[in-house]
């Protein structure tokens, strides 16, 4: 899953970014309203999480002129707490969701979980590739009835595969979507946890679902190998 925070306490942004990274989900940060709109507006994001109180352009705003563009990636606003007023605002804004500060991370991330599911934009709860199944809401991935044990961003590189259901998605992609658009490591990373997905979904049970389109990216075979 692609969040995008939008939040102009650098600590809290910064912390909320470290939390769900370690959930698997993919965080790109943007510190006032105007960043925030032309990130929302230039990447596709599975939920956005917006501060009300923003410099520049502040968080009513931002949404208002998404949702005025047919922007309908789910927004979840960070208000005020017992802000009464704020939550009503939100909402009529074209939020789908709010939280006030302070706020439980646990409950932050299920409410996320919770937007994204309600609001359709996943695939189905288990995708299967024919004895392979993946199931997102449970994190859990199968192989002929066998659990398969992979890593956080083992299993966020096959889930963004699987949700092109069988055509190919760059490193780029990959890179944005499981890491984040701010990565600048070694793009060599994609690979390895390639390299990973094979030995433990294919290898063992003599498959070939992941497959290298040269010069393109990669696909998992709808067949599952």
């Amino acid at each position: 899953m692609r969040v995008l925070v939008v939040e102009d306490e650098r600590r809290l942004a910064a912390a909320l970014q470290r939390g769900l990274r370690a959930e698997g989900f993919a965080v790109d940060l943007a510190h006032d309203g105007e960043e925030g709109l032309w990130l929302a507006t230039e990447h596709d994001y599975d939920v956005i999480v917006l501060d009300i109180m923003l410099p520049l352009l502040n968080g009513y705003r931002v949404c208002a002129r998404l949702r005025a563009a047919g922007d309908d990636t789910p927004i979840l606003m960070l208000t005020a707490k017992d802000g009464e007023l704020d939550e009503a605002e939100a909402l009529d804004t074209g939020a789908d969701d709010f939280l006030s500060k302070p706020f439980s991370y646990v409950v932050l991330v299920a409410r996320l979980r919770a937007l994204v599911r309600r609001t359709g934009r996943r695939l189905p709860q288990t995708l299967e590739f024919g004895d392979l199944a993946i199931d997102p809401a449970r994190r859990t991935c199968t192989r002929a009835g066998a659990e398969v044990r992979l890593t956080t961003r083992e299993f966020a590189v096959l889930e963004c595969l699987a949700r092109a259901s069988g055509g190919v998605v760059s490193k780029r992609e990959i890179l944005e979507r499981v890491w984040d658009s701010a990565y600048d490591g070694d793009p060599n990373i994609v690979e390895v946890h390639i390299s990973a997905l094979r030995r433990k979904i294919d290898a063992p049970f003599g498959r070939a679902a992941v497959g290298t389109v040269r010069g393109a990216g990669y696909r998992l075979a709808v067949d599952g190998g």
